[in-house]
């Protein structure tokens, strides 16, 4: 399915190339608005504005690749992009949820949840988040060590500092064990421009800090619809379209030919009665699926993330994961952020995780769509049936009918006496009880003691230059 034709997409893209054009962005940074200048960009005299052409437009988008590589710390690697595909994250929030109880996260709370993500086989990347029992200066790292601890999944840390990329790429060396990272990216990292038009100096340093390594960079444009860009879904996309753009300008002047996420679907709209954003109302889904469109347009890779605006895991939060992730999902999205998800992205819940793992294996169905083949449609197995009607002990049968059907971990007894007679236990019971079984049983070591001494020497040391005692 599509939300935008293609001479919509080409509407909305022409309109974004004139704001680049005459509106530009600001760039809160001088090493990077002279670079920006001297590759075609036209800077203004206060030394921040820059504005875009579109011709250096064009030759970014086409520098950067379709596709990109996510490699996990199991040997394995998905390539995604334009050409398909699509993986499952986690999210990065403030405060954790157990039930209808909150709190902040702590290290151990990151810990615990990132186990969780761990287990569940939809999910194929940890991302980390804000940990409130260490300075925020040195959050990101610190929080690197803990994913790279609990999980051998792909990592994405979230950036907090201007030194903890650098700190970052020193730990994830460590794991890579001597394999350059750009042949093996098992980190990956990204930042959002301010809405509107404004990439601050912590994002820059961190486009700077990490170029000329190959690694992936997701660019994120968070427009508030009604708030910081225009209330319409057409127009919150121009100027999501225009800010993204800039930022795979910015990372291409940097460093020719990186891989890149465009990334609309974190966009968000503004409730005008309580002045809230949200993002499991059904126009979040469908932002997140044009964004898609609009990132396939360009060649690139795309990304959204998926949240219920309610408090609690519970059949609220369910419906709105299920309604607008279906919508990402059918778009194509590549990377889909925010499995465990809640309170509009501020709120991790490990139940919520497991039941959005199910939920991403429903997605994942659908988007397989239905296989109409000779050996799918199965005439000459309908001819040997007809009479008999036994096609459960036919070989097609059996063959096939893993691949077809898909089986839910999560779903009670299939008949009503036995889920009686097993407690008559809800999703969310049965979700809770699958937190309890993840963290109660002992997990096997992510790193090798060498790895696990390295990084903690590592994280002592920017401890000591960034946070004193």
């Amino acid at each position: 399915m599509s939300f935008l034709t293609s001479a919509q997409i080409q509407q909305i893209h022409t309109a974004s190339l004139g704001l680049l054009e005459s509106v530009g962005v600001k760039v809160d940074h001088p090493e990077v608005f002279q670079m920006l200048c001297q590759a075609g960009a036209k800077g203004d005299s206060d030394g921040v504005t820059v504005r875009m052409p579109r011709a250096l437009v064009a030759q970014s988008t086409e520098a950067a690749p379709r596709n990109i590589t996510l490699a996990d710390r199991r040997g394995g690697a998905v390539q995604v992009g334009a050409d398909g595909g699509t993986v499952f994250w986690g999210g990065n929030a403030l405060c954790v949820a157990r039930g209808r109880d909150r709190r902040e996260i702590g290290s151990r709370d990151l810990a615990d949840f990132t186990r969780v993500l761990n287990a569940l086989s939809n999910v194929h990347g940890v991302v980390g988040t804000s940990i409130s029992d260490y300075p925020p200066q040195v959050r990101d790292f610190v929080g690197f060590r803990i994913l790279a601890e609990n999980s051998t999944k792909h990592l994405r840390p979230v950036i907090f500092s201007s030194d903890g990329p650098r700190a970052i790429i020193e730990m994830a060396e460590v794991l890579s064990d001597g394999v350059p990272l750009a042949d093996q990216p098992l980190v990956s990292f990204g930042y959002s421009i301010v809405s509107p038009f404004h990439w601050a100096h912590a994002a820059l340093d961190l486009f700077l800090a990490t170029s000329g390594r190959g690694l992936p960079m997701m660019v994120n444009a968070e427009p508030l619809a009604g708030g910081t860009a225009p209330v319409t879904l057409a127009g919150l996309l121009t100027q999501a379209n225009a800010e993204a753009l800039s930022g795979i300008v910015i990372l291409q002047v940097l460093e020719s030919g990186r891989p890149c996420v465009f990334n609309l679907g974190f966009s968000h709209l503004l409730d005008m009665r309580s002045a809230r954003a949200t993002s499991g109302q059904i126009q979040d889904g469908m932002i997140a699926a044009a964004g898609a469109e609009i990132a396939r347009y360009h060649g690139l890779p795309s990304a959204s993330w998926i949240s219920s605006d309610n408090f609690a895991c519970d059949e609220q939060s369910v419906l709105e994961k299920a309604t607008t992730g279906m919508l990402h999902a059918l778009a194509g999205v590549n990377i889909i952020w925010g499995i465990g998800q809640i309170e509009t992205e501020v709120t991790l819940s490990p139940e919520q995780a497991v039941i959005d793992n199910e939920l991403a294996s429903a997605m994942l169905r659908a988007q397989r769509g239905i296989e109409v083949t000779p050996e799918a449609i199965a005439e000459d197995v309908i001819r040997a049936c007809a009479e008999s009607g036994d096609f459960l002990t036919h070989e097609h049968t059996l063959a096939r009918f893993r691949d077809e059907h898909i089986e839910s971990d999560m779903a009670g007894p299939q008949r009503r006496e036995d889920w009686e007679a097993a407690g008559s236990s809800s999703l969310g019971e049965r979700a809770a009880e699958r937190v309890e079984e993840i963290l109660s049983t002992p997990s096997e070591p992510c790193l090798s003691e060498e790895q696990s001494l390295r990084l903690r020497e590592i994280e002592a040391k920017w401890i000591r230059k960034l946070a004193p005692a």
